[in-house]
């Protein structure tokens, strides 16, 4: 059984989390039905085909990207999102710079831009360097083995572009895996099922910014 089935409520060392994942994996087996999901720190799995699916959408997509299709749409989205988002980051440029990247990412992944600038929210507060203490990064705090997990344990989590991309893949497959309910994808995202404080903090975020 991989270490990457239990989602990263932990990230530790790989002999440790193999060890972890024996123990708790048989917890879960036993003690729910097969649709739960144990608690997490972010991403979690009760069988080990849904990593499956979620290692092969990363590897999949990682390589992709989508910009706007209608330039009048993008100036004025990214109008109104400047503004709301001024007070988090105070540089013009790098405001411009991440709304843009948010909003290509998340197009890609099919998620909804306002959304994913709901979630950073929540998550970062939109600090690109933000590490958590189980050690989550960036802005939309993704743990690191998804990195190993598809192949690619090069990428800097730290870097905007990547951590956006990692992060709106994520929360596409969570969305699907819950079959658009929103409260139950966020707390999965999160590795809070079965708890909707999270969700309720994000889809507050969420009236602000659609």
């Amino acid at each position: 059984m991989s270490a990457l089935t239990i989602c990263n409520l932990f990230y530790v060392k790989s002999w440790a989390c193999k060890t972890l994942a024996g123990v708790i994996g048989a917890l879960i087996i036993s003690a729910l039905p097969a649709s739960a999901w144990s608690q997490a720190n972010q991403i979690v799995a009760p069988v080990e085909a849904i990593d499956t699916e979620l290692r092969n959408l990363l590897i999949n997509h990682i390589e992709q990207a989508s910009s706007f299709t209608d330039r009048f749409d993008a100036q004025a989205w990214l109008m109104l999102m400047d503004g709301r988002l001024a007070k988090y980051v105070k540089n013009p440029d790098e405001r411009l710079t991440l709304l843009r990247a948010v909003h290509r990412e998340a197009t890609a992944a099919g998620v909804k831009p306002e959304l994913v600038l709901a979630v950073i929210e929540i998550e970062s507060h939109f600090d690109r360097f933000a590490i958590s203490p189980v050690g989550a990064l960036g802005i939309m705090q993704v743990m690191p083995f998804w990195k190993n997990e598809i192949g690619r344990p090069d990428d800097n989590l730290i870097d905007l572009n990547t951590n956006l991309r990692y992060g709106c893949i994520i929360l596409k497959h969570y969305l699907d895996v819950a079959d658009g309910r929103l409260a139950e994808a966020l707390a999965r995202y999160n590795g809070s099922y079965g708890s909707y404080r999270y969700s309720a903090k994000v889809m507050d975020a969420w009236d602000n910014w659609r």
